[in-house]
């Protein structure tokens, strides 16, 4: 059989989907979040904007945890300690007379990116079952930090007396305001883990996923690119915290317990692994039925604990895997 026959009978090949294509569906989503608040607010259900605030926010925290534990194979049990810094840092610089938001936003970054570090320098001399062991009792060292310090409520928690101002013309107390500046921060965050995925440090990162043993071989600096994430997904979740704090103005240490840690690795299993958007939908999926559940009855865990068993049995690979597996069979 000739090589021209050859090409003859091979199926034609589809061209390849311009590129513009997969942003399409990530702005239409933007768009119609943008717009949610207008749409609420004339249907008289104003409540759902800080709802859907808070999922937005939760679902930066879940994106983080998906960067260091889809992305670069690091199952951390303590996420939700990086959170609790962010917050607690609005909570201290507000008492002490700090009132601009953006102030104590980039300052809960960064306290939470050293706080990340050093729980990173230490954990990850381990690895597998010993790295979660030692994120989890990091994270509980925090909690009872917070849990002991009496002047900001200990295990009452904390009342913030009014929102961290916004400046430039901007009014934080008016609920869409701060619900676009909200989806502004969290739209900007999202694009750059994803652009950070898609880099050569995001791509040595999933090398060290793999195999961390050849990467080594390789001449790649293992331990410090992990470190690095670690810091990235730690300030990014501290921002996560500063802006749960601002929103709900009221700040408990139990928004830092290992539970909640473990919430977000569920949320992350659920959306998708290691999937773009994996963290994102597994959150939103989560606190829709959390909420849609807890309107009909107070026993809401067994139908979520369901879907985990659902999710794992039927798409272990996550609910974004199922969308691309549609995607590619409608082309």
């Amino acid at each position: 059989m000739s090589a021209a026959s050859l090409t003859s009978s091979s199926p034609p090949q589809r061209p390849a989907a311009p590129r513009w294509r997969g942003a399409l569906l990530p702005l239409a989503l933007l768009a119609a979040l943008a717009v949610f608040p207008l749409v609420a607010s004339a249907l008289g259900l104003d409540f759902y904007i800080g709802f859907v605030r808070r999922v937005l926010v939760v679902a930066l925290a879940a994106a983080s945890l998906n960067f260091i534990m889809g992305f670069g194979g690091m199952v951390a049990l303590g996420h939700a300690g990086f959170m609790g810094v962010g917050a607690y840092t609005v909570v201290v610089l507000s008492d002490a007379g700090a009132t601009s938001a953006w102030v104590v936003w980039g300052a809960a970054m960064v306290l939470a990116a050293l706080a990340a570090t050093l729980v990173g320098a230490i954990s990850l001399r381990t690895q597998g079952v010993y790295f979660i062991m030692i994120t989890l009792a990091f994270a509980q060292m925090l909690y009872f930090v917070f849990v002991s310090l009496r002047s900001y409520g200990g295990d009452d928690g904390y009342t913030l007396p009014m929102r961290p101002v916004l400046g430039l013309g901007l009014d934080a107390m008016h609920e869409p305001t701060l619900y676009w500046v909200v989806l502004a921060l969290v739209a900007l965050v999202l694009w750059w883990l994803d652009r950070a995925t898609a880099s050569r440090f995001g791509a040595a990162l999933a090398g060290i996923r793999d195999n961390a043993t050849r990467m080594r071989a390789l001449g790649y600096p293992v331990y410090l690119l992990q470190l690095a994430a670690f810091t990235l997904a730690g300030a990014v979740a501290g921002l996560a915290g500063a802006l749960l704090a601002t929103g709900n103005s009221f700040v408990s240490p139990a928004m830092m317990h290992w539970t909640q840690s473990a919430t977000l690795i569920v949320m992350v299993v659920i959306g998708g692994l290691g999937r773009r958007w994996g963290g994102p939908l597994g959150a939103a999926v989560w606190m829709a039925l959390e909420e849609a559940l807890k309107l009909h009855t107070d026993h809401w865990h067994m139908p979520l604990g369901l879907l985990l068993i659902a999710t794992t049995l039927y798409a272990p690979r996550g609910l974004a895997a199922l969308a691309d597996l549609r995607a590619r069979s409608a082309q």
